[in-house]
């Protein structure tokens, strides 16, 4: 039976066991992924509260980490998303994202609703991707692709 969690502190506190043991384990989110057999973004998501993972997807992770049966079941819970408390975000990668969107937030706006007409990009059939890549001038790069499905308002 699909079941939905509506405490934010319990997918938090189950968080902070599968972080410590992720470290204790010296795995990577990569690692992590690859057991349960979904994306690197999806379980990562998943992991830190954000998503539910599949069955065989969350025994795998929770045997992974060492975790028990409980967790393995909790990790399967529909969350109560959202993990950035209100305010500006203080943590310096979350703040640039935000800062991203302060910028060029009413510019994705526009481009979206030039190109689609009046709609969302869905958070929920949706994918993401982070790559590291060379800069021509020196150092790295950070590419992130936020793939959504578009979903156009319909009149009612």
């Amino acid at each position: 039976m699909i079941h939905a969690q509506f405490d934010p502190a319990a997918r938090q506190a189950l968080a902070a066991k599968a972080v410590e043991a992720k470290l204790r384990k010296d795995l990577s989110w990569q690692q992590i992924a690859d057991a349960a057999g979904l994306s690197v973004a999806f379980v990562t998501a998943a992991v830190l509260g954000q998503h539910p993972l599949p069955a065989a997807s969350a025994e795998a992770v929770a045997e992974l980490l060492g975790l028990d049966a409980d967790d393995a079941t909790a990790l399967q819970t529909i969350p109560t998303r959202g993990s950035i408390p209100g305010g500006v975000p203080t943590d310096p990668t979350i703040y640039r994202f935000y800062e991203m969107l302060q910028v060029y937030g009413t510019t994705l706006k526009a481009l979206v609703h030039e190109q689609f007409g009046d709609g969302i990009i869905s958070a929920i059939n949706f994918k993401l991707d982070v790559k590291k890549v060379a800069d021509p001038e020196g150092g790295e790069r950070a590419v992130i692709t936020l793939d959504g499905k578009y979903l156009p308002t319909k009149p009612f």
